[in-house]
């Protein structure tokens, strides 16, 4: 599972799970600020991204408990020192690089990481999107055709989708790749209402991973014609079940041959053992089955580093040689 030439980088402290992983943050290179029009960021994004995460492992859900809880001395001198601020954000800085903070791109970064390092199998990858309840009541499709609220604390962004599992449910999607193997762990992720069919966010899962991994295991709302020769451009075998009827074309027979062959069976049974356990062990493990926040934005950045802290802390299970790398849960403040 792990490489035998890893070795746990000296600046990397181990005293505690978390102090370990800001430690490991700083020293990846996951993302570099470029110029921007306007006013410089007085505070890098991986310094925000630290902050965040020390937000989620510690389950606070509002910022401004957060910088209430980032003031409190000396308690948190130590993981200020780790992040290397010499001074705390004010409030209304930390709600607007919430917001915006490039999380899926920094999730991408590290879903290469783990494909370059050898620490997950490059072989498949599997794809699909899993539903999450909207914080508040919900909004009825009539009201929300007359822009009527009929009452206060519902979630304006969230909107109506519907799952085979579990019905129609009001709020977002988490789009999400992951590896197949003995090590599964998220590859790429993005956040959309709960309306946004699966397909549209194919190519935007995938982007990061052409050229790393061989098959894309997706489930039957991905068999498209563009999707297939996206995935062919991009030199990927796109494994979903296809059917063939009496006018299927050539190139669509071959596709069903594939799915039906002992090796295409074999491939296509990861997916169900890897991408949707993965989904509620996330849910479960960071309560979010129901988002505790409300908007587009803050729900894509909230949800978002909840998928970045699981990475990171697999990723450190695996420096440190952990026998099994997914045992998240119990490192967290529960």
């Amino acid at each position: 599972m792990i490489s035998k030439q890893m070795k746990i980088p000296s600046n990397i402290k181990c005293e505690s799970f978390l102090i370990g992983v800001l430690y490991l943050v700083g020293t990846l290179s996951l993302y570099e600020d470029v110029f921007r029009i306007g006013r410089p960021y007085v505070y890098p994004t991986v310094l925000m991204v630290q902050l965040y995460i020390i937000k989620s492992w510690m389950r606070i859900p509002s910022n401004n408990t957060f910088h209430y809880f980032l003031s409190i001395k000396p308690n948190n001198d130590k993981l200020l020192l780790v992040c290397k601020i010499q001074q705390i954000p004010d409030r209304r800085t930390i709600d607007r690089r919430f917001q915006v903070l490039p999380i899926s791109n920094i999730i991408s970064s590290m879903g290469n990481r783990f494909i370059s390092e050898k620490l997950v199998d490059d072989k498949s990858a599997s794809v699909d999107g899993s539903l999450l309840k909207a914080k508040g009541p919900v909004w009825h499709k009539s009201d929300m055709k007359n822009n009527r609220l009929p009452i206060a604390g519902i979630d304006k962004d969230a909107k109506w989708g519907f799952s085979k599992s579990k019905g129609w449910i009001f709020g977002y999607k988490l789009h999400m790749s992951c590896s197949t193997g003995k090590l599964i762990v998220p590859l790429s992720a993005e956040i959309t209402t709960a309306n946004v069919h699966d397909g549209k966010m194919f190519e935007t899962l995938v982007e990061s991973l052409a050229g790393l991994v061989e098959n894309i295991l997706c489930d039957p709302a991905y068999d498209s014609k563009s999707l297939y020769q996206y995935s062919n451009k991009n030199h990927l075998r796109l494994i979903t079940p296809i059917k063939q009827y009496s006018h299927t074309p050539p190139e669509r027979i071959k596709l069903v041959e594939f799915y039906n062959s002992v090796t295409g069976q074999k491939l296509y049974s990861q997916r169900k053992i890897s991408i949707e356990p993965l989904f509620e062990y996330l849910k479960d493990t960071f309560d979010i089955r129901t988002v505790p926040v409300k908007g587009l934005y803050n729900v894509k950045s909230f949800v978002l580093i909840c998928v970045l802290v699981y990475q990171l802390i697999v990723y450190y299970n695996c420096i440190i040689g952990v026998e099994n790398p997914r045992i998240v849960k119990r490192m967290l403040c529960c």
